[in-house]
C-alpha cells in the first residue's frame, strides 16, 4: 500500500496519468487528486487570508458503498488569529458509507470527518487558545444533481468558544446543486449554507460566530485527450458573518466575499 500511495503521489506531482494498479472488475478503487486554488474557502470563510492554496488527497472506495480518504491543504488562519504559535497545515481524515435507495435517483451518504491541525495551540497573543482539531459526523440526501447535508460537531468547533462555553453541538446545513451539461464537460454549481454555533456570542460584543454563506460558480472538465480529467473552474462566495468576529490579528476580514479560481486533476 505504501508503494501504491507513493506511486500515485509522484504521478500527481508530475501531472502524469497514474498507472492502473487494480483489475477492472475489482470491487476496490483508489483515486488521487491535486489542485491549485487562488485561495482556500471553507464554509464561506477564507483559510489562507486571500492567498493561494495547494491541495490534494487520496480516496479509497469499495463497490459496497464504503469509502475512506485523506486530504490536506495549506492554511494560515491558526497563526493569523493567534490560536497557534506555528501552524500552516490542515489535514483531514474521513470515512463513511453511501448508496442509493433501490433503483431510484435518490441517494444517501453518512460518515465522519476529523480536521487535524499540526502544531501547538496558544502563543503570546492568545495563551489560552485551544486546539483547532475538530471532529464531525454527517449525513446527506441526494436527488440527481441536488443534495442536502447536515454536519454535527462532537467537540469545540475549531477551538472557538464565543461565550467561554464549549461549542460541541454546533451544526452546519449545506444545500447544494451541480448540473452538468451532458458530455460537454461544462457544469454549473451553487450552494447555500447555514452555520449554527452552539453557545454563540452576540453582535454587540463582537462575538457573533453563526452565519449563512452562499456560492455560485462553473467549471469545465476536459473529457478526453492529453489533459483528460483536468478541471478548471471559478466561483464567487460571500457570507452574512459579522466582521468583528472573523477579522484576524492582521486586520484581514476572512468572511468577506471572494472570487476564487482553480485548476485540479483527478487520477
Amino acid at each position: 500500500m505504501k508503494k501504491l500511495l507513493l506511486a500515485t503521489a509522484v504521478a500527481a506531482a508530475l501531472g502524469a496519468p497514474a498507472t492502473p494498479v487494480l483489475a477492472q472488475d475489482s470491487p476496490h478503487s483508489l483515486t488521487a487528486n491535486l489542485g491549485f486554488f487562488s485561495e482556500y474557502i471553507f464554509r464561506g470563510i477564507t483559510q489562507t487570508a486571500g492567498k493561494p492554496a495547494l491541495q490534494g488527497g487520496f480516496d479509497y472506495g469499495h463497490a459496497s458503498g464504503f469509502y475512506a480518504g485523506t486530504w490536506a491543504s495549506n492554511v494560515s488562519w491558526p497563526q493569523d488569529f493567534g490560536a497557534y504559535t506555528r501552524s500552516s497545515l490542515e489535514w483531514d481524515f474521513y470515512g463513511g458509507y453511501k448508496g442509493t435507495f433501490g433503483k431510484s435517483d435518490f441517494g444517501f451518504d453518512v460518515g465522519t470527518i476529523y480536521y487535524y491541525y499540526p502544531g501547538r495551540a496558544g502563543g503570546v497573543s492568545n495563551p489560552t487558545a485551544r486546539d483547532a482539531d475538530t471532529w464531525e459526523i454527517y449525513g446527506a440526501l441526494t436527488w440527481k444533481f441536488l443534495g442536502v447535508k447536515l454536519s454535527y460537531n462532537l467537540d469545540d468547533y475549531f477551538g472557538i468558544r464565543p461565550n467561554g462555553q464549549k461549542t460541541d453541538g454546533t451544526w452546519y446545513l449545506d444545500i447544494y446543486g451541480s448540473y452538468a451539461f451532458g458530455d460537454s464537460g461544462w457544469s454549473l454549481n451553487a450552494h447555500y449554507g447555514i452555520l449554527d454555533v452552539k453557545n454563540d456570542g452576540n453582535e454587540a460584543a463582537g462575538t457573533k460566530a453563526s452565519y449563512d454563506d452562499w456560492r455560485i460558480g462553473g467549471a469545465y472538465t476536459v473529457p478526453a485527450g492529453l489533459f483528460k480529467s483536468f478541471e478548471v473552474g471559478a466561483y464567487y462566495t460571500d457570507t452574512s458573518a459579522k466582521k468583528a468576529f472573523y477579522t484576524d490579528l492582521t486586520g484581514y476580514d476572512t468572511s468577506k466575499g471572494a472570487l476564487v479560481a482553480y485548476v485540479k486533476k483527478t487520477f
